[in-house]
């Protein structure tokens, strides 16, 4: 049988060979990796799912692959597929996944009753493979709602792939009434004036490409201020210690997501989404955390945000900073935040505009803090550290006096930062 490469998310078209695992004259039993792959944004394994000996791969490392590719040949007994499993199951490669979804019957054709799912219970109850359910805890859906096709009732990959598409149909349509894209710019050639190196860039940069070209389209205002972090630092320098000891660090990026939640709790238009005739409030904090890695630009998000203390928070972002340098990131470590921010202090900058994460209003841009004089209430003069705030919003929705409301609670909550809330949770 052909070694087919599987689903690959919502709107993920290709993938990288990041490694292979088997070559030919290999056994392999049913869920074993095959290779894995490299998408936008993370990287997924592929596993075999049927048990056999490997007779062929006709892909490298570093090929870029699309789902539905026949990319090797198994050779095996469709019956030892599922002979792991008391319940057993249809061979997946068996049932012939590309072709029933096909882009044009998303479009046009209406969707047979049979595939109309309901749902069934509770979805650790399902059977499947685990790789099938790891998959689905990553992009968030549900198996209970998965019509079963394969033997003892099992959810096999085709069950997923119709219950896509079935999901997928409603906004198919407008689709064809053209999107704008970000366009391929033709260029003169340069080889004409000198030697040039054309480099293919990572598909992770030609997804960050295209967000900021569509971000881009958004009427942006970025305000800027300073506040004065010298109470903040000194509770880090105070506390941090404790905090390392626990495998955490207290850093500008914890305290600046602390003190956006109480801005965002104040003025809920930031924490919303605009699509053109309405502002959609959420009544959630997921805060995404802007990374640098040798790839480009991740951005992972902190769950429910206003539920966790400082030192949570701090954990929590060391560990998904980890990830996305890692790329061990899965897909539902990427989706729903409601506002992002950005901290580049660490490499030595002032302030800067960063662009809106859309679907989101705003982000927040922090800058390196630099000791400056300062006069305090009394007419004295002394040094603070003073931290350079960059504040971007969508002006469609949000006003210059909101944005700048906005700024003065997320500066307020920073440079007030109390003892107490530093402690919390140590």
């Amino acid at each position: 049988m052909g070694i087919k490469i599987p689903f690959l998310g919502d709107g993920i078209e290709s993938a990288n060979i990041l490694s292979i695992g088997v070559q030919p004259g290999d056994t392999v039993a049913v869920d074993d990796i095959i290779l894995e792959l490299e998408t936008d944004k993370a990287v997924a394994p592929v596993p075999a799912t049927q048990a056999g000996t490997i007779e062929s791969i006709s892909v490298s490392v570093g090929d870029v692959v699309h789902e539905g590719q026949v990319i090797g040949q198994l050779s095996g007994d469709s019956e030892g597929a599922t002979a792991p499993s008391p319940t057993g199951a249809a061979p997946i490669g068996a049932a012939s996944p590309v072709q029933p979804v096909a882009v044009a019957p998303i479009v046009h054709a209406p969707v047979s009753q049979s595939v109309v799912a309901h749902p069934v219970g509770d979805a650790s109850a399902v059977i499947t493979s685990p790789w099938i359910r790891s998959l689905c805890t990553q992009i968030g859906l549900d198996l209970a709602r998965v019509v079963p096709t394969g033997r003892g009732n099992r959810v096999v990959l085709d069950d997923i792939r119709r219950y896509i598409t079935q999901l997928q149909q409603p906004i198919a349509a407008p689709q064809s009434q053209g999107v704008d894209k970000p366009l391929v710019e033709t260029l003169p050639d340069f080889s004409k004036w000198g030697p040039i190196e054309s480099e293919t860039v990572s598909s992770l940069r030609v997804k960050i490409a295209d967000k900021m070209s569509s971000a881009w389209r958004i009427p942006h205002v970025t305000q800027f201020h300073d506040v004065d972090i010298t109470q903040a630092m000194a509770l880090r320098k105070q506390w941090n210690g404790q905090y390392k000891e626990k495998g955490a660090n207290l850093t500008v990026t914890a305290m600046a997501v602390k003190a956006v939640v109480s801005a965002l709790q104040a003025f809920p238009a930031f924490n919303a989404s605009f699509d053109g005739k309405q502002l959609i409030k959420k009544a959630y904090y997921h805060i995404g955390i802007a990374v640098d890695t040798a790839s480009g630009l991740i951005v992972p998000v902190i769950r429910d945000a206003d539920q966790l203390s400082l030192f949570e928070l701090a954990v929590q972002i060391g560990t998904v900073a980890d990830k996305a340098r890692e790329r061990t990131l899965t897909a539902a470590d990427l989706q729903g935040g409601t506002f992002t921010i950005s901290n580049l202090g660490g490499l030595g900058v002032g302030p800067f505009t960063p662009i809106i994460n859309t679907p989101e209003v705003g982000i927040l841009g922090l800058g390196r803090g630099v000791k400056r004089p300062i006069v305090n209430a009394d007419g004295d003069i002394g040094i603070g550290l003073m931290q350079p705030l960059a504040l971007s919003y969508d002006h469609r929705v949000i006003d210059g006096a909101d944005g700048a409301r906005f700024m003065t609670h997320l500066s307020d909550a920073l440079a007030n930062l109390e003892e107490a809330a530093v402690k919390e949770s140590l």
